[in-house]
C-alpha cells in the first residue's frame, strides 16, 4: 500500500507561493510588533500616557503593549476554527487586512495632548485588534507551509515562517533607526515616529498580491473532503489533545527572551528614570544585529531538526538563552554598550533561534490536520499572552532605583525558560512521522533507514519542487 498523496499539478508553484505567503505575512506581523514595542518603550509614555510619575508612565505604556495579547486567545479560537473548517488561505488574508488596518490607524492617531483620554483609549483598542489578527497568522502560515513540504524536510521549510518574523523586525529597525538617529528629537517625537506605522501599507499590498493566489495543500483538501468533523475544532483539541496544548503553552513561554531583549532591555537602557543613558538610536542597533544572526541561522536550525529531531534544539536554545539573560542585563547595568551588543547576539541572535527555528514545524506536527491550526493557535497564543505583561511586571518588580535588577529579572527569565525546556523534553518526537499520520500519538514513525531514504529522494529535486510525500511501500 502506498503512503503517497497525489501532488497538485502545480505543486511547485503553489509551494513557493505558500512559503512566500508565510514569510511575508510573518514579516508584516512582526514588523508591526517591533515598531509598537519600540514605540511603547521609547515614546508612548510621553505621547499617550503622560504622568507626573515617570515609573507609572513606563508601566502603563508597557501594559498597553501587553493588552494586545489579551485578544490573542480569543483570536486563536475564532481564527483557528476558520482555518480548520474553511481553509488556511481565508484566515491568512483576513489577518493581513486586520493587521494592516490597525497599524495604519496607529500611525494616524492623535496624541494625548490633542484629544485627551481618547488617545490612549483608541490606542489600546487598536492594539486589541492587532492581537486578534496575529493570533491566526503564524499558526496558519506554519500549517500551510508544513502541509506543502515533503516528509523529511518539513522542519527546514516551516522554519522560513519564522525567518520572516526576524526579517520583519529588521525591516522595522531599518525604518526606525535612521529616523531616531538622524532626525531632530523634537521632530521625531512630533511626527517622525508615525512613518514606520504608515509604511506597513507597502507590506500589506505585497502580502495581498501573494496570498490571493495561494491554494490549499492537498492533505488539507483531502481531510476536509473525507472527514466530516463531529465536534468543533476547539472542543476536539481541548478534549483529545489537551496535553499537547499544555506543552505548546509552556514552550511558547520562551518568548520571554525576545521581551527581555527588545522591550524591557530597551526600557532599562534608554528611559531616563533608570539612569543608564544609552541613546535610543544607538541601542536599537543591538536587536538589529541579533536579528541578522537569526535570519541566517533559522533555516539551518530547521534543517538540523530534520536530522536530529525537534526537541534538542529547543531545549538547548531556551536554557542557554535564559542563562545569557543574566549577563545581558548586567552588561546594560554597567553601561557597557559593546558587551551588551555581544551578549544580545548570543542570547537573542543565537540561543533563542533554537526555539524559533523549530516551533513552526513542531507545534503543528502535534495536531491532526482537521484541528492543526486551532491546536497550535490556542497553545501558542495563550503561552505568548502569559508573557505579554512581563515587561510591566519586570518594571514593577525592578523599578528605577532598585538594586540587583539583572539578578532579579534574570532569575525570573531563567525560571520561565526552564519551564519551557521541561515541556519540550516531555513532548513526543514528530520529525519522522509521515504527514498524514501527524497528530496521532500512536503513529509509528519511519525507521531511521527509511527516513534517510525519504530525505535522499526529496533532496534530489529543487527544494520547492518536491511531492507532498515521498512514496514508501509497506510490506
Amino acid at each position: 500500500m502506498s503512503d503517497t498523496l497525489q501532488p497538485d499539478p502545480n505543486s511547485k508553484r503553489q509551494s513557493r507561493k505558500a512559503a512566500a505567503s508565510g514569510w511575508i505575512g510573518s514579516a508584516l506581523e512582526y514588523y508591526d510588533f517591533f515598531i509598537y514595542a519600540t514605540a511603547a518603550a521609547l515614546l508612548f509614555p510621553q505621547l499617550f500616557f503622560p504622568t507626573d510619575n515617570p515609573t507609572v508612565g513606563i508601566i502603563v505604556s508597557l501594559a498597553s503593549f501587553g493588552v494586545g495579547y489579551v485578544a490573542r486567545p480569543i483570536g486563536a479560537v475564532v481564527l483557528g476554527h476558520l482555518g480548520d473548517r474553511h481553509g488556511r488561505k481565508t484566515v491568512l488574508v483576513y489577518c493581513m487586512f486586520l493587521m494592516g488596518f490597525s497599524t495604519l490607524s496607529i500611525g494616524l492617531l492623535p496624541t494625548y495632548q490633542q484629544i485627551g483620554i481618547w488617545a490612549p483609549a483608541i490606542l489600546i483598542f487598536l492594539r486589541l485588534v492587532q492581537g486578534f489578527a496575529v493570533a491566526g497568522e503564524v499558526s496558519c502560515a506554519s500549517s500551510m507551509t508544513l502541509e506543502h513540504a515533503p516528509d523529511g524536510r518539513r522542519g527546514y521549510f516551516a522554519s522560513f515562517t519564522l525567518q520572516g518574523v526576524q526579517a520583519g523586525q529588521l525591516l522595522a529597525a531599518a525604518v526606525f533607526l535612521p529616523l531616531a538617529q538622524f532626525m531632530p528629537a523634537d521632530q521625531f517625537a512630533a511626527w517622525g515616529w508615525r512613518i514606520p506605522f504608515l509604511l506597513s501599507a507597502v507590506v500589506l499590498v505585497a502580502g495581498w498580491i501573494i496570498r490571493r493566489e495561494v491554494h490549499e495543500a492537498p492533505v488539507f483538501t483531502e481531510a476536509k473532503t473525507h472527514a466530516k468533523p463531529e465536534k468543533l475544532p476547539v472542543v476536539e483539541v481541548i478534549t483529545q489533545s489537551w496535553r499537547d496544548v499544555l506543552r505548546v503553552i509552556c514552550m511558547a513561554l520562551s518568548a520571554v527572551l525576545a521581551i527581555v531583549a527588545s522591550v524591557f532591555g530597551a526600557t532599562y537602557a534608554v528611559q531616563p528614570a533608570y539612569g543608564i543613558g544609552f541613546p535610543s538610536g544607538v541601542f536599537m542597533w543591538i536587536p538589529v544585529l541579533g536579528n541578522l544572526c537569526a535570519v541566517v541561522l533559522i533555516p539551518f536550525v530547521g534543517k538540523l531538526s530534520d536530522r536530529i529531531g525537534r526537541r534538542p534544539p529547543v531545549i538547548v536554545g531556551v536554557l542557554c538563552g535564559g542563562l545569557l539573560s543574566f549577563a545581558y542585563l548586567y552588561a546594560i547595568s554597567i553601561h557597557n554598550l559593546w558587551l551588551s551588543l555581544i551578549l544580545s547576539l548570543l542570547m537573542w541572535g543565537v540561543a533563542y533561534q533554537g526555539f524559533n527555528g523549530v516551533f513552526p514545524s513542531l507545534f503543528p506536527e502535534l495536531f491532526r490536520t482537521r484541528v492543526r491550526v486551532t491546536g497550535m493557535a490556542i497553545g501558542q497564543n495563550i503561552g505568548v499572552a502569559c508573557t505579554a505583561f512581563l515587561p510591566a511586571l519586570f518594571v514593577t518588580i525592578a523599578p528605577p532605583g532598585t538594586e540587583n535588577i539583572p539578578l532579579k529579572i534574570g532569575a525570573l527569565t531563567f525560571g520561565i525558560c526552564a519551564i519551557s525546556a521541561i515541556a519540550a523534553f516531555t513532548t513526543r518526537e514528530t520529525y519522522r512521522v509521515r504527514l498524514k499520520d501527524l497528530g496521532d500519538p500512536n503513529a509509528v514513525p519511519m525507521s531511521k533507514e527509511e527516513y534517510e531514504r525519504v530525505q535522499e529522494l526529496s533532496s534530489r529535486k529543487p527544494a520547492m519542487n518536491v511531492p507532498q510525500s515521498v512514496s514508501v511501500t509497506r510490506s
